[in-house]
């Protein structure tokens, strides 16, 4: 067989299997939908390896490599769910105990009592209502357990009028086609122009519907004018754009028109003092595939062949206004993309031959133990069974309580493959540890470590930490994806006009990931006592560091209210008691009382200069 292309892009780490050579070569590829026409050829080795990767995840790599021919005796390959355990391994570590939105500012509302700590609150608590509703960690589980598998995760987000909120969605990144500018730089710091969600729907001969393709596209252009539902001359909807007698055209109710230029611009409620003239486009049509030509690739699809589907609300889906100048799609990459990429790598994807390579050690060791616990027997000079009807000696089984009779000279020999079976497990072992090694989830991080192998806390800490570095590595990779996709959040809600969503500029949010591995919370404890105690750490932040360690509490600014007011219940019982203003003082953490400062009395006992006014 001659040298294959060589090629070096995202995927290169697949370029061994046989299906990544060529995803159009016939007879080679095990999903014929990959070489439809419409599909992209610069597509074609993203969706072949995110088939392969989910054929990993569900223990059908054996049966990939048979249909396309690779191993023969791929069907009888025994998978035992190694590639899902690291995937579900590290899509723990990824999460840790909890995910929180957090808005920076919004713990010291009280405190400050400013105009900003308390906007700053009223968002926090606005997103998390959100998140409760829309089941934010479990849209979290789904894309993220996608991203690790396959490298790419995609998220949507829609504006739903019934129930008054922003509808978040999750997508498979196999139906995920972004578009970006011919003159630009393909980076992942970069934002498409176009993005394209298609897919293709079966044929329904009940319904009479043939096979088709499905493509929604979000496309940011120049706002123009209002529009209204129409039709066709066959009678199918369509969008029909507004202008006067004169031509002029009618614009939506806050556009603003340039005489000299022509160029409509829109104030946005995030953006008051910035007219912006670009809003975002909804496209949703349907194509049968029998319309197309081979020539009809995905981004280019005839739209007079296009049937355009219609919203619950009746607004048909023809370039819709979404009345929002971005698009409202989040992609999701499970590592830091490469200079001039914008795909990320799965987690499993420097080990995919191990993983071959233990399943191979697998089947071998199943073999092996096949013949040791029934072992290959050789008997010479033995009296066997006859059948009585052909004269035959009966089949040799070798049961419990068998006995033979042997000749004089006969003999037994009995084949011991134990050690080889030893061995082949040794091999299992060695390849575990290499897959821990190699995928940086660490054989601590597996669960396959000895606990007695480590001598103390700080060994396993060094054990750990090249799961540290990975996990830092994978929360960087989305710190700045899930900023934007609260930002967003914000922002659809304003231009839907939600209550209690007030117009002016996003407030920055973050969403806070839990620990990924266990906590002395004794030791964190400890350390907050000591540090704010001695002043040199603020109550919010001791909370923070406890809510981190994970000590069950809901709110921090609530907690924070708690023991302040117990601290000034306890301040005032103290001075009723004694009178001290030097206890009290002391008691609060309090520097001594300022001359200047008149004492204030707390309850009706007992003096406190000046703390009832700090």
């Amino acid at each position: 067989m001659g040298l294959r292309e060589l090629i070096t892009d995202v995927w290169s780490w697949l370029d061994y299997k046989p299906a990544m050579a060529d995803p159009r070569r016939p007879n080679r590829n095990a999903w014929a939908e990959l070489t439809r026409s419409w599909v992209p050829d610069e597509d074609l080795r993203r969706l072949a390896a995110y088939r392969l990767l989910a054929a990993y995840d569900s223990n059908q790599a054996g049966q990939i490599a048979a249909a396309i021919g690779d191993d023969k005796a791929g069907l009888e390959r025994r998978e035992l769910g190694d590639a899902s355990k690291l995937v579900d391994t590290a899509l723990g570590y990824l999460l840790g105990s909890e995910q929180t939105i957090s808005v920076p500012g919004a713990d010291h509302a009280d405190e400050e009592s400013t105009a900003e700590a308390r906007a700053a609150l009223a968002v926090q608590d606005r997103l998390r209502s959100w998140a409760e509703k829309e089941l934010l960690p479990l849209r979290l589980q789904q894309a993220e357990r996608t991203a690790i598998l396959l490298g790419d995760a995609v998220y949507t987000l829609a504006w739903d009028p019934g129930k008054g909120r922003v509808l978040l969605r999750t997508w498979d990144p196999g139906l995920y086609f972004p578009e970006w500018p011919e003159d630009g730089e393909q980076d992942g710091a970069e934002y498409p122009v176009r993005v394209h969600l298609a897919w293709e729907l079966p044929e329904d001969r009940r319904r009479g519907l043939k096979a088709r393709i499905r493509r929604v596209t979000y496309e940011l252009g120049p706002i123009g004018p209002a529009s209204r539902r129409s039709e066709a001359k066959d009678g199918s909807p369509i969008r029909e754009y507004l202008h006067a007698e004169g031509g002029e055209p009618i614009l939506v109710k806050g556009d603003t028109i340039n005489a000299e230029t022509g160029v409509i611009t829109r104030t946005y409620p995030w953006a008051p003092n910035r007219p912006s003239p670009w809003t975002c486009y909804l496209t949703d049509a349907e194509w049968n595939l029998d319309d197309l030509k081979y020539a009809d690739l995905l981004y280019d699809l005839p739209m007079h062949k296009a049937r355009y589907r219609v919203r619950s609300d009746g607004e048909v889906l023809d370039r819709l206004d979404l009345m929002v100048d971005f698009i409202p799609v989040i992609h999701i990459t499970n590592s830091i993309p490469a200079s001039g990429e914008h795909w990320g790598t799965p987690t499993v994807a420097t080990v995919l031959q191990a993983l071959d390579e233990l399943s191979a050690t697998d089947t071998d060791s199943s073999g092996a133990s096949a013949t040791t616990g029934s072992p290959i027997i050789g008997l010479a000079g033995a009296r066997l069974p006859i059948d009585r009807v052909t004269g035959q000696p009966l089949p040799v089984k070798v049961r419990a309580g068998t006995v033979w009779q042997l000749n004089d000279n006969g003999r037994m020999d009995v084949l011991d493959t134990s050690a080889q079976l030893a061995e082949l497990r040794a091999r299992i072992d060695h390849i575990l540890d290499r897959i821990a090694a190699n995928s940086r989830l660490t054989a601590a991080g597996l669960g396959t470590l000895d606990p007695t192998a480590l001598p103390s806390g700080y060994a396993l800490q060094l054990a750990l930490g090249p799961l540290d570095s990975l996990v830092a590595s994978m929360r960087l990779a989305r710190n700045h994806k899930y900023a934007i996709l609260l930002r967003m959040v914000q922002r659809l809600h304003q231009a839907g006009r939600a209550e209690g969503w007030p117009a002016g500029e996003s407030l920055p949010a973050r969403l806070m990931w839990g620990p990924h591995t266990p906590t002395d919370r004794a030791a964190v404890l400890d350390e907050v006592v000591k540090g704010v105690g001695a002043g040199v750490l603020s109550v919010e932040t001791g909370v923070r560091m406890l809510i981190d360690a994970g000590y069950p509490i809901d709110d921090a600014q609530e907690e924070i209210q708690r023991i302040q007011s117990r601290a000034f219940e306890g301040a005032a019982r103290l001075a009723d008691a004694t009178g001290d203003n030097s206890a009290v003082r002391a008691y609060l953490g309090l520097p001594q009382a300022d001359p200047e400062i008149p004492p204030i009395r707390l309850n009706d006992g007992g003096e406190s200069a000046g703390v009832a006014a700090e």
